[in-house]
Formats: C-alpha cells, sequence, structure tokens
C-alpha cells in the first residue's frame, strides 16, 4: 500500500506539467479517480486505475481536487481525477410542483443545485433508490426527470 500525505500540487503547474507531460509519453502517469462526495475528505483509501492501493492522508490545510499531484518521481505520477457528477433533474410544470419537490429533497438531506427553474439532485447512490423515494410521493412521482451528467448540469 502506497500512502500519501500531502498534496504535491497541480498538474498544471509549470514545474510539473512538463515532468507529467514527459511521463504520459512513457505511459507511467497512474489516476486515482475521486467521487465528488470523498474529495473533501482527508483520509480515504482508494484503487487507482493501474491497481494500485492508495492509502490518503492530508493535513487539514490541504483538499483533493481535480488534477492534484500525489506523487511524481522520475519514474512515475500519481494524478487526481475528479468523478464526473450525475444529476437526477426535475422541471416542475407549476410552482406548486417545485415547493413541494424542494421540500421533499430538503428532508431527505439531497445535495441540490438550481439550473433556471429545474432542480438538480446530486446522484449519490444507485438511481433505483431515488426513484423508490419519489414514487412513494404522490405530488412528485409525476415530474419530469432526467439523469445528467456534471456538465450538461451547470
Amino acid at each position: 500500500m502506497l500512502m500519501i500525505e500531502r498534496v504535491l500540487g497541480s498538474r498544471l503547474e509549470p514545474s510539473l506539467h512538463e515532468r507529467i507531460h514527459r511521463l504520459e509519453h512513457h505511459g507511467t502517469v497512474d489516476v486515482v479517480t475521486v467521487s465528488a462526495m470523498d474529495m473533501s475528505r482527508r483520509r480515504l483509501r482508494l484503487l487507482s486505475a493501474k491497481g494500485e492501493d492508495i492509502a490518503i492522508a492530508l493535513p487539514r490545510d490541504q483538499k483533493l481536487f481535480d488534477g492534484a499531484v500525489l506523487l511524481i518521481d522520475d519514474e512515475r505520477a500519481i494524478v487526481v481525477r475528479a468523478e464526473v457528477e450525475r444529476w437526477l433533474s426535475f422541471q416542475p410544470r407549476s410552482i406548486a410542483e417545485g415547493v413541494e419537490l424542494g421540500y421533499h429533497a430538503g428532508n431527505l438531506h439531497w445535495r441540490v443545485r438550481f439550473a433556471g427553474e429545474r432542480l438538480l439532485v446530486a446522484l449519490e447512490g444507485p438511481i433505483e433508490t431515488y426513484y423508490a423515494r419519489l414514487d412513494a410521493l404522490p405530488g412528485v412521482s409525476s415530474i419530469p426527470r432526467l439523469v445528467v451528467t456534471g456538465e450538461m448540469a451547470a
């Protein structure tokens, strides 16, 4: 198991970017994909794309971010990649539907975002769980919904 105790910087920093670029040409840059939920954690254990077991224990003054360099030397690098978030998008047909949906989303402690008149709910588990919860709510079960990715959700 590889223990990481600090973020070395961003892959975009000129000093790191050149080194990572060279290592990419040799196929020796490994990626650790981190979910949006785990991005704020300071301690976690993950498996890299190449199968390396990685334990991360960061100090309080550091956070993970997309492009964070966890390890770099002459032979390899390990870089964080943020997982693309998926959102369940709702388009209420009336103010009453929107208020009811917002009420239930709050009671269920769902992480939400707003995009114009749409309510977006972050999918942090199987979508069937969300549908089951919604289908049990008579006023909300018929609101049109669509799954979108992070880029489309904005």
